[in-house]
């Protein structure tokens, strides 16, 4: 049985929890052997709790069971993620359309300081790097939250979290295409606009778009292979 830690999770869980964020982060690279020792060690833990956890992210795409051999990071496919892209099309136009129908002044509040810290936070410290800065990533997942924080559909706001992390593991294998004519914080601006004016099919097409055009990028990094393995 895995024992507890102090913060009251169980070892299988907080490995669990630790290799999941490496995954969506792609600081584990698609398609790597999850070695259970080696994975033991890294996680100070038994070699039990960290198959349960495997297991677990195995069920939910993560990684993939080799038939006796053990466990490897998911692949990254262009299906895949031509797939991911139209669920979270669908599911946030509609959560994005609830939360302005049902927002008050509370929500346009949080929404204008959600788009005013994203408007100041640069998006890379350091302009020779491909990685966007941790500081603009989570203001910018903040800022997103915002505007779909007054769907009140919990089930629903439930679904874009997942489909949001698992987007951000497909961003994390794409580190090499730039975005070299394109203006993200334009973008922003104009779904906060248009949000914020209770223009819901305007705020509905630029999201799409916006998602879309970040998907046309990401293509040209998938596109060299059906099956992406590494960076």
């Amino acid at each position: 049985m895995a024992r507890p830690s102090r913060t009251g999770e169980t070892d299988a869980t907080r490995v669990r929890r630790l290799l999941r964020a490496s995954l969506i982060e792609g600081e584990i690279p698609p398609g790597s052997k999850l070695r259970v020792q080696a994975l033991a060690t890294q996680y100070g833990t038994g070699a039990s709790p960290v198959r349960e956890a495997l297991s677990s992210l195995a069920a939910e795409g993560l990684v993939e069971r080799l038939d006796q051999r053990g466990f490897r990071a998911a692949p990254v496919t262009l299906g895949a993620f031509e797939e991911l892209l139209r669920a979270r099309c669908w599911v946030e136009e509609l959560v994005l359309r609830e939360s302005i129908l049902a927002g008050g002044q509370q929500w346009e509040e949080a929404l204008v300081v959600a788009r005013y810290r994203l408007s100041r936070t640069p998006r890379r410290a350091d302009p020779s790097s491909l990685r966007d800065d941790p500081a603009w990533d989570r203001v910018h997942l903040e800022f997103h939250r915002a505007l779909t924080a007054a769907c009140p559909s919990p089930t629903m706001l439930g679904f874009c979290e997942t489909l949001r992390e698992r987007a951000s593991r497909y961003r994390g294998v794409a580190l090499t295409v730039a975005y070299p004519t394109r203006d993200v914080a334009a973008e922003h601006e104009a779904i906060a606009e248009a949000a914020l004016a209770r223009q819901v099919p305007e705020a509905c097409r630029l999201l799409v778009e916006h998602y879309q055009r970040t998907a046309g990028y990401l293509r040209l990094a998938l596109e060299g292979s059906q099956s992406l393995t590494g960076c």
